[in-house]
């Protein structure tokens, strides 16, 4: 598909979903405050999945990739894939636009949910997995994970999880600290004691959370995105979707293909 094709169908199909974002006034997944989900109460019950949302099949777990280390902050360097990697909160809408304006450009992404928005939005996990995308943990509340004690962090480790095997058969591929870039010792141990032999950081940030605009965003990602690069972004942002027509025509133009984070590794 063109460029021009993709731009058409964003401003037929995620214009109006950015326009529902906004009018929602949907909470910054990474922004300073916390937000309505980041309130919801850490011992609250998740929701059983329904029976159409259930899996067929266990989605993929977490694996360990020989030769990667324990934080993983980007991938091979000889090859021409990136990874572009989504906080997973916010808005529905804003959440879908993403996925569909990656699925049209034949880009897959990698999705770290946060538990809380998973409560709430069940139906995603499954939508996000049957797109060919990759879903991991990123915390149940989303708070600073690696300044709380080791019960609590542990919680929100394993909370998260809790929900992704309830609605997928499995933990995840992939566990990213909230709040932090980078994570600490204690908390690496407590994802591996959880199950995940890898921590998944990133080598580029959008900063897309400060709402800079969507040619801000495009001009940050391309400006300093290499072969191997993963690329933090946020679904709760209509700057992100509308940044990822030129994006991804650029990435495309360098011969840069857009994979999971599973597939840039492998």
């Amino acid at each position: 598909m063109t460029s021009i094709d993709r731009r058409r169908a964003l401003r037929a199909g995620a214009g109006a979903a950015v326009a529902g974002a906004l009018a929602a006034g949907c909470a910054a997944d990474a922004g300073p405050d916390r937000t309505a989900q980041d309130r919801v109460a850490q011992d609250r019950p998740a929701p059983a999945a329904s029976p159409s949302a259930a899996p067929t099949r266990p989605a993929p777990a977490a694996r360990r990739f020989p030769g990667q280390p324990v934080e993983i902050t980007h991938g091979p360097r000889n090859r021409d894939r990136v990874a572009l990697t989504f906080h997973g909160a916010g808005d529905p809408a804003t959440a879908r636009a993403v996925l569909a304006e990656a699925e049209r450009a034949g880009a897959r992404i990698t999705v770290l949910a946060v538990g809380s928005w998973l409560d709430s939005h069940p139906d995603l996990a499954r939508r996000i997995l049957d797109g060919g995308h990759d879903l991991g943990n990123h915390t149940q509340r989303h708070l600073s994970v690696t300044e709380l004690p080791e019960a609590e962090a542990y919680a929100e480790i394993t909370g998260c999880a809790d929900r992704l095997r309830r609605l997928t058969g499995s933990i995840g591929t992939w566990f990213r600290p909230s709040r932090t870039q980078y994570s600490t010792p204690l908390v690496t141990r407590l994802a591996r004691r959880a199950g995940y032999p890898h921590v998944l950081s990133y080598d580029l940030d959008s900063l897309d959370f400060t709402s800079p605009g969507a040619t801000a965003v495009t001009r940050t990602v391309t400006g300093l995105i290499q072969r191997g690069s993963v690329v933090s972004l946020h679904f709760g942002y209509a700057d992100t979707v509308a940044a990822l027509p030129a994006l991804l025509d650029d990435l495309d133009r360098r011969g840069l293909r857009a994979v999971t984070t599973t597939e840039l590794l492998s």
